[in-house]
């Protein structure tokens, strides 16, 4: 796990290197134990590459980067891990390869090299890489199916960068950053980012997941492709204990391979199921290992998880480290946590994760295992009400439909008119989706936005639009679980996750992602992840029977990892208008209507949204970024 920066330069290239050591400066915190960079001479001009290391898996000199291959074609910086990496290792051995170092980065390297954009689909791990082809003078910048690690980059007249992070991003950008608007207003008033390509920062984009861009040094022209997605194609029909075998089966494999490291190891442990799996998990494949968990625990509320995590960590015989944090305590970080994510974010939750990955490297950790994307694979979160529904529907099963909605309804936090709602929901799409947000009370244009300057700005004042490239009749849930896999929502949980370990020197690791789980689990039947009677996650239930405790498997309830946000802001409300007050200087942006909102939720005449955590993380992020 590192971080890096780089890019092409056609002219000017005698500062270049000076850009790279301020890039290499702003990730320090990514690769704490060895930062270089090297200026490799093309035709068009110069390529700079820089890394910043931390130490995983060989901790040796001879792993550091830029690494070249055997015969100086190819020149790589790698961020992430590749956890089969001793198999395949084997299998290029076997094609004649010879290898120097015990590292992943070598063996990603020669699979290049042997079976150029194939070898991407031959890997189980995360990661982002940007590779120099001398031979055929091409750039090949690549990240991993769901996007676990990041990769932002920008062009120019004079060529083109790339980077972990924004803040080194921008160490490379001649030209002043430039606001975007329009994501700033969908993230203001509709609460979404991370979606698309786009960031905060005009011109500067995020590759997308499963992608690859190639930049052709000579011509100039990039060139994007995808070379994965998750198939969401109804897959040979197998009974479901035969599937939640199958499933018990990758799951373990896949922990047992995100173990493999040359450094102290633990895991994140909310109290949830998806967690607990990965606990218990580690536990099944080695019933002697030192198992250290980490955890947020939020005293005296409703939403503490403490019951759960300390019953996971009892049934394990695992060493507890757990956190509690105050308003005071979110008051003294916020700046850093902004500054670390680079991006505005969602919520107050963001905050505790942060804590725990601090605690983590209190600890001595450097690597932590994490539940992350199993609501996304496995139909978790409320179930999907809406589309399972829908699906029933295409399939000609109105009565089934019906069946299902009444028993989804009886779980806790469910109801029947939430079922009918978020049905209704499914189905609706362009001005009909537009009619209904407005119907529940969510405006466009809310008092403390001047419409006037985003118009003329040309930004579209409507709920952001994605299009879903899934859309398969009676399949609807399974459309939606691949489209938040890549589109919108993981995405936004997996830079948060990125992002807070980093700034620790922490690696985090996400054993559920995998393409082999994802391929598998999106070929199922849906009833087989949301039952018939509602129930969220039912294959992985049934899956993980035996290894995590019942009482954790039959949960009713779904906290998630939660944080109690409206106390908190509201225990240090007069620090927070202190922030509100300091003018931003957005003409689109009315702050003493903001201010007011502000204060009618302090006083309790207005309902507490999440729409005022959005003011407080933008305004902040906005006012370091000049």
């Amino acid at each position: 796990m590192c971080g890096f920066v780089g890019g092409f330069w056609s002219t000017n290239t005698s500062y270049a290197s000076g850009q790279i050591r301020l890039g290499l400066d702003a990730l320090r915190h990514r690769g704490p134990d060895h930062q270089g960079y090297e200026e490799l001479v093309v035709p068009m001009g110069s390529v700079l590459l820089g890394h910043a290391r931390l130490s995983v898996i060989d901790l040796s000199e001879t792993a550091h980067q830029p690494m070249h291959s055997r015969d100086g074609r190819f020149t790589i910086v790698f961020n992430g891990e590749i956890y089969n990496y001793l198999e395949l290792r084997d299998e290029l051995k076997q094609c004649g390869v010879h290898f120097s170092t015990h590292s992943d980065t070598e063996v990603l390297l020669a699979a290049w090299a042997v079976w150029g954009v194939d070898a991407l689909k031959r890997f189980i791990g995360m990661f982002a890489f940007v590779l120099l082809d001398r031979e055929q003078q091409l750039l090949v910048a690549a990240r991993d199916g769901f996007g676990i690690k990041p990769l932002y980059y920008a062009e120019d007249q004079d060529g083109f960068r790339f980077a972990s992070e924004l803040p080194a991003l921008q160490a490379l950008r001649s030209d002043r950053s430039q606001l975007n608007w329009q994501r700033t207003y969908d993230y203001l008033v509709h609460g979404e980012y991370d979606f698309g390509d786009d960031t905060f920062i005009k011109g500067v984009h995020s590759l997308t997941p499963g992608h690859i861009l190639i930049v052709n040094l000579q011509s100039g022209r990039t060139q994007l492709q995808e070379w994965w997605s998750p198939s969401i194609e109804l897959a040979a029909h197998i009974p479901f204990e035969e599937a939640a075998l199958q499933l018990r089966k990758l799951m373990l494999s896949n922990v047992q391979m995100h173990l493999r490291s040359d450094v102290p190891l633990g895991a994140a442990l909310s109290g949830g199921l998806d967690s607990s799996a990965i606990v218990c998990a580690m536990r099944h494949l080695n019933p002697d290992a030192d198992i250290h968990t980490f955890s947020f625990i939020a005293e005296g509320t409703s939403v503490s998880e403490e019951y759960w995590v300390d019953r996971v960590n009892q049934y394990v015989g695992a060493r507890a480290h757990k956190v509690s944090l105050t308003p005071e305590d979110l008051a003294a970080d916020l700046d850093d946590l902004i500054r670390s994510q680079g991006e505005p974010f969602g919520s107050t939750s963001i905050y505790a994760q942060y804590r725990v990955y601090k605690l983590a490297k209190e600890r001595g950790m450097t690597v932590i295992l994490d539940g992350q994307g199993a609501d996304e694979l496995l139909g978790g979160y409320n179930g999907y009400p809406g589309q399972r529904v829908h699906s029933l529907l295409d399939n000609g099963r109105p009565g089934v439909a019906w069946q299902f909605l009444n028993a989804w309804s009886q779980w806790p936090g469910r109801s029947l008119g939430q079922g009918i709602k978020r049905t209704i929901g499914s189905y609706s799409k362009g001005c009909l989706h537009q009619f209904l947000r407005r119907l529940d009370g969510m405006d466009n244009t809310p008092t403390w936005i001047l419409p006037g300057p985003l118009r003329e700005a040309g930004v579209n004042m409507q709920i952001p639009f994605l299009r879903n490239v899934y859309d398969k009749p009676g399949r609807r849930m399974m459309c939606s679980l691949a489209s938040s896999m890549r589109q919108r929502g993981l995405p936004a949980l997996l830079r948060h996750a990125d992002r807070n370990s980093m700034r620790f020197s922490v690696e985090s690791r996400v054993p559920f992602l995998t393409h082999q789980l994802a391929n598998f689990a999106l070929g199922l039947p849906e009833e087989y992840l949301v039952s018939l009677q509602g129930e969220s996650k039912h294959l992985l239930r049934a899956a993980m029977r035996g290894i995590v405790p019942d009482e954790v498997l039959d949960r009713r309830d779904k906290i998630g990892f939660a944080t109690p946000e409206k106390e908190w802001l509201l225990g240090i409300a007069d620090t927070i208008r202190g922030w509100l007050v300091e003018d931003v200087g957005l003409p689109f942006l009315d702050q003493n209507k903001l201010l007011d909102s502000f204060d009618e939720v302090v006083a309790g005449r207005r309902a507490y949204t999440w729409q005022v955590w959005r003011w407080i993380n933008f305004i902040r992020w906005y006012k370091g970024q000049n």
